[in-house]
């Protein structure tokens, strides 16, 4: 029998025991797994851009800003395209169905990010066919159940139209499937020009500018030069990376990634507790045994890497269901949950595994191998 053919085979000398231990495995890899790929997806920030900048009121995204500081920041140094955008809030049917519209210029906004929503020739022509037409994202229109050609409403919170109401009615021109399954698709693309003839109040103004630095200028330096265009005016601005932007904004409500290290890291140190006093359990029971491999010449190296080759085995087998029920799950959610399990994650899961399976063994074989061969025999 091989050196791995024996650590097998001890791993599953108690068959119900070492399910159990893949079980606890398999469960805190399951939670690590759609934390990550919650905090990855389009719900999180990880995917949104560190180049895409937005110029915002420095008094908070309640205010907006005047049109008229587009000529300065089309002018500016660095700046490669400007596109502008006003945010229109509301719900569809209930109160508690959020929907979010970005009325924006349609050429200037595929400019600037047209290739990460993936707003194709085809999509912008059916946008510029009238001025009530939008576009809907897949995870909004998935969750909606929306599709092409139907009409919507959208009942705003607090913008009113000329009418005297709040309700907004649009025609879905088609749906955007942005470039990869992080990106954010869950809003509403609307004309900016239908929006700003129709609102009762603050006509012409903007809720944020969107700049795309040129190349080889860096976005941190750029965003300092604009801030610092308008610091004296009626309005200052502030200016972030859409990844900053996002961050700052999840902060508000709580912070994302520190909640879901708290979790995954109470999984994992509670997932080390068990298995220690489980296999400082196992080993004690084979205490006579390994006397007798000790007695027959197997060196404190050889019964150390049995141990852990023992260890790896359970958290590799539980490891590896884990994250393959994570990505079941993922795909089983839709994209309205924005769940995306990355390669990055499964590669920084692939490094838990060997670490935590070599920590885990560590323990109980160190005692083992300075157990005296005497003392061992004396066991049976």
């Amino acid at each position: 029998m091989g050196y791995l053919g024996l650590a097998r085979r001890n791993a599953w000398r108690k068959p119900l025991r070492t399910g159990l231990l893949m079980v606890c495995v398999a469960i805190a890899f399951l939670i690590y797994g759609l934390t990550a790929s919650f905090q990855h997806g389009s719900q999180g920030a990880a995917g949104a851009s560190e180049d895409l900048l937005g110029v915002m009121s420095a008094a908070g995204r309640g205010q907006s800003l005047p049109m008229a500081y587009l000529p300065r920041l089309e002018s500016a140094p660095g700046v490669a395209a400007v596109a502008w955008m006003t945010r229109l809030r509301g719900f569809a049917g209930a109160e508690t169905n959020v929907i979010a519209v970005s009325a924006a210029d349609p050429e200037r906004l595929a400019a600037v990010n047209g290739p990460e929503l993936g707003l194709t020739p085809d999509l912008m022509a059916g946008l510029n066919g009238a001025r009530d037409r939008v576009l809907v994202g897949r995870a909004l229109a998935e969750a909606q159940g929306w599709s092409s050609g139907q009409r919507i409403t959208v009942t705003a919170f607090d913008t009113q139209t000329t009418a005297g109401n709040r309700d907004w009615q649009f025609e879905i021109a088609g749906i955007f499937e942005g470039t990869g399954p992080s990106t954010d698709t869950y809003f509403v693309i609307a004309r900016y020009d239908y929006v700003n003839a129709l609102r009762a109040r603050g006509a012409d103004r903007v809720d944020a500018f969107l700049l795309r630095p040129q190349e080889g200028v860096s976005s941190g330096e750029l965003a300092r030069s604009i801030d610092a265009l308008f610091a004296n005016s009626a309005a200052p601005t502030r200016t972030q990376t859409e990844k900053q932007f996002l961050e700052a904004f999840l902060r508000q409500f709580a912070d994302v990634g520190l909640i879901i290290g708290l979790v995954v890291g109470a999984a994992f140190v509670t997932l080390l507790m068990i298995v220690i006093n489980t296999l400082v359990l196992a080993l004690r029971e084979r205490r006579f045994e390994i006397g007798v491999l000790k007695t027959l010449g197997f060196s404190k190296r050889r019964i150390l890497a049995l141990i852990l080759a023992e260890t790896l085995f359970i958290f590799v087998v539980g490891g590896s269901i884990g994250l393959v029920l994570a990505k079941l799950a993922t795909l089983l959610a839709g994209a309205s949950l924005g769940l995306v399990l990355a390669p990055q994650i499964l590669g920084k899961a692939i490094g838990l595994i060997l670490l935590l399976g070599t920590v885990s063994g560590l323990i109980p074989a160190i005692s083992t191998m300075r157990s005296p061969v005497i003392t061992a025999l004396r066991t049976r």
